[in-house]
């Protein structure tokens, strides 16, 4: 999965043209995996001055036809850069680049877009609040070709200030949510919604096997569950006081209602020839009985 490239002649055509209307910041990209390199095509589109680095020079390199500039090494392409991006593999490479280089970012807003646990967000804040480095940690719900697209969406949280001074350069990845300073709150943003996207891979798959019991075809299952999933999703805004505000909400559907139609699933899915402990856990979860 790549992101979106443009010809080199379209790409200075389209700095230029940008250029006239936002301000060109200076920024560095370091990873350039599928998304970090999809990330970096967005900022050079958007006029931006973009200074790249990764492990393997190759990847860099290609993206000097675009306009980038390749840094020999990760504390380089920090120093030259006001807005530091890190796209690299788990928390554990984040500290590899940044802490050897807290001299290069001192006084500069670094954003995290690589993927890590709340605590470890929050661990890292502790060490960037002692260089004196706006730390902004966020979370990408796109996959990269999506990148600078319509359905895009990046979840910040962290150095607010620094996040409103940077927003335009964000939202050239998609639509940018600062869901708070707890630069924990994007990381657990990212898994609760990831979770409901588990969650429901795991009832298609377990929902396929049972159609094809009956001759039926996890292909068709596909075309009906997706419309009406759409349709349930419109619905979650209508629970989400039963979460927030528990002693005032007035529960539409009873948990022995519920109960019972789970109850009814996981009884069809035995009969089926494919028991499964997915439809106890959510009966747990959804009822508490």
């Amino acid at each position: 999965m790549e992101g979106r490239c443009r010809p080199a002649s379209n790409a200075s055509r389209t700095r230029e043209t940008m250029t006239n209307k936002t301000v060109a910041q200076q920024v560095s990209v370091i990873g350039l995996g599928a998304m970090g390199t999809a990330l970096a095509k967005a900022l050079l589109a958007g006029g931006h001055e973009v200074t790249v680095w990764n492990r393997t020079p190759a990847r860099a390199e290609a993206l000097a036809a675009d306009g980038a500039k390749a840094a020999a090494s990760s504390a380089e392409a920090m120093a030259a850069a006001d807005l530091v991006i890190l796209c690299v593999l788990d928390d554990a490479a984040v500290r590899e680049h940044l802490e050897p280089a807290a001299a290069q970012v001192r006084g500069k807003v670094v954003v995290n877009l690589t993927t890590t646990s709340p605590e470890q967000a929050r661990a890292l804040g502790r060490w960037a609040a002692a260089q004196q480095v706006e730390l902004i940690d966020g979370g990408i719900m796109a996959v990269p070709e999506m990148i600078g697209g319509p359905a895009a969406f990046v979840l910040y949280s962290g150095a607010a200030a620094g996040f409103e001074r940077f927003r335009a350069a964000l939202e050239l990845f998609g639509r940018a949510e600062f869901v708070g300073a707890d630069l924990g709150a994007a990381a657990m943003y990212d898994v609760s919604i990831l979770g409901g996207m588990y969650a429901m891979f795991a009832a298609f798959r377990q929902g396929g096997a049972m159609v094809r019991s009956t001759g039926g075809s996890a292909a068709r299952l596909a075309a009906l569950m997706g419309p009406f999933l759409q349709a349930m999703a419109t619905l979650l805004e209508g629970y989400a006081p039963g979460i927030d505000n528990p002693a005032d909400y007035v529960q539409q559907q009873s948990d022995e209602f519920t109960a019972a139609a789970i109850d009814l699933i996981d009884k069809s899915a035995a009969e089926s020839g494919n028991p499964t402990e997915l439809y106890a856990v959510l009966r747990g979860g959804l009822t508490g009985l």
